[in-house]
């Protein structure tokens, strides 16, 4: 599996999801709407997902070995960190307005 880019489209700050992330493999398929969540024990991956009749959460892809699982939520995080870091730096070397 091939992961060409990572793009981090939304950050929350006031729930348990933290971002919303879309990921491309190989340059040729694009999944979007995965969730970063800020779990009880530390943050995870969770896949696009829709409710079926009975009302339960489907994953509409996801990847099919562990081995997959690992390297695309490994990737998906470090990308996330970056992103926030970023984020951090850039706010942080805002001036603020000055005082009268």
């Amino acid at each position: 599996m091939k992961i060409t880019d990572i793009r981090i489209r939304r950050i929350y700050e006031e729930s348990r999801l933290r971002a919303l992330v879309s990921l491309t493999l190989g340059d040729d398929f694009a999944i979007h709407d995965i969730k970063v969540i800020d779990g009880p024990e530390r943050l995870f991956v969770a896949m696009p997902s829709r409710r079926d009749e009975q009302g339960n959460f489907r994953d509409i892809c996801h990847p099919i070995t562990s081995e997959a699982r690992r390297e695309l939520e490994e990737k998906i995080l470090k990308e996330y960190h970056a992103h926030i870091e970023t984020m951090e730096k850039r706010e942080g070397s805002v001036e603020p307005p000055p005082q009268n």
